[in-house]
């Protein structure tokens, strides 16, 4: 049995049970979503702790699984909380990034925060903007090391992946191989150093803790990457969404997205049969399961998995509400 928290546009969807026979639950609805990340079992009574940033709203908390929420961090982290980060070793320890650019903790889980000053004084600050906002940037997404909590990885959008090795008391620039429009990231705990990203100028990966990138990317059509997965098991199997671009990603209209899959250092190769890609569908949220060969992807054509590493794929049953059929995903967590 396994639980779901698929973030659309506007709501979250809470699934419970075995993706041929789950219950859904919608909440959050009203709200404008940006980002989710969940500590499994660090709520009240060993249910799950949620956070969802919303772009209108600031940060919210469900301390139940998703069943209530309060809004935490009114008065420190504003209204357009773009990313969320949990500490996979310590629950109470979570992370949250905004628009404008900042980076605040909170180690109560979520009662209080504190911003980690110096992030914008960064020398490629000067440079960082978000193209249909250019009077602005904000942080994309946080990635907390599991070999290491006190090293995050801090994506500006756009402009630059900046790091700290102390939990915000110092932070350093860009490295000069890495990506620019860094839109998410992953790690994986049996392989220290590593990281892999999915940008906006393409997909990158390091072996080095982020010292130095590279960008494998034969085979990969679309470069307009958004969101990359790990198989549990093995992390040599990657799962990347990815676009011409951004209306292509982005615009329900005109999408047309596709999942790739790249394994150990053979080239990339499209996968999904069974999964909707192509001509209507936005770009997909990816989410490994605890199993190897088990990875969730989320899009506005539904909520599928796959067993096999994205060889074939099947629709998680679940009713899909014709609103999210224009929206796009705002994130993917899930929980064995």
């Amino acid at each position: 049995m396994a639980r779901t928290y698929a973030a659309m546009r506007n709501a979250l969807l809470v699934v419970d049970g075995a993706p041929d026979d789950p219950t859904a639950r919608v909440r959050l609805d009203g709200h404008e979503l940006a980002c989710l990340a969940v500590a499994p079992e660090a709520g009240e009574s060993g249910t799950d702790r949620v956070f969802c940033g919303t772009y209108d709203a600031g940060l919210w908390r469900s301390e139940d699984g998703g069943d209530s929420w309060e809004r935490v961090g009114e008065n420190a982290v504003g209204n357009k909380v773009m990313a969320v980060a949990i500490d996979p070793d310590d629950p109470d320890e979570a992370w949250a990034g905004t628009e404008p650019s900042a980076v605040y903790r909170s180690t109560d889980g979520g009662a209080t925060w504190t911003e980690r000053e110096g992030l914008t004084d960064l020398p490629s600050a000067s440079g960082w903007s978000f193209p249909p906002r250019p009077y602005t940037h904000h942080v994309r997404w946080i990635e907390v090391d599991p070999d290491d909590p006190a090293h995050l990885y801090v994506s500006i959008e756009a402009g630059a992946l900046v790091q700290t090795s102390d939990r915000g008391e110092t932070w350093e620039d860009r490295a000069p191989d890495s990506r620019r429009d860094n839109h998410s990231l992953t790690t994986h705990p049996d392989a220290p150093g590593r990281a892999w990203a999915a940008a906006g100028d393409g997909y990158a990966e390091t072996d080095d803790g982020g010292r130095t990138w590279t960008h494998p990317q034969e085979g990969l059509d679309h470069r307009y990457c958004w969101s990359v997965a790990v198989d549990a098991a093995d992390p040599r199997t990657v799962l990347l969404s990815a676009a011409s671009g951004p209306r292509s990603a982005h615009n329900a209209a005109s999408a047309e997205s596709y999942v790739y899959r790249r394994r150990g250092d053979e080239p990339w190769e499209r996968v999904g049969d069974g999964l909707p890609t192509g001509k209507g569908t936005v770009r997909a949220a990816l989410a490994r399961g605890s199993a190897s060969g088990a990875f969730y992807a989320l899009s506005n054509r539904g909520l599928f998995f796959t067993t096999d590493a994205g060889e074939t794929w099947e629709a998680v049953n679940v009713e899909w509400p014709e609103e999210f059929g224009t929206q796009t995903p705002s994130g993917l967590a899930v929980v064995a």
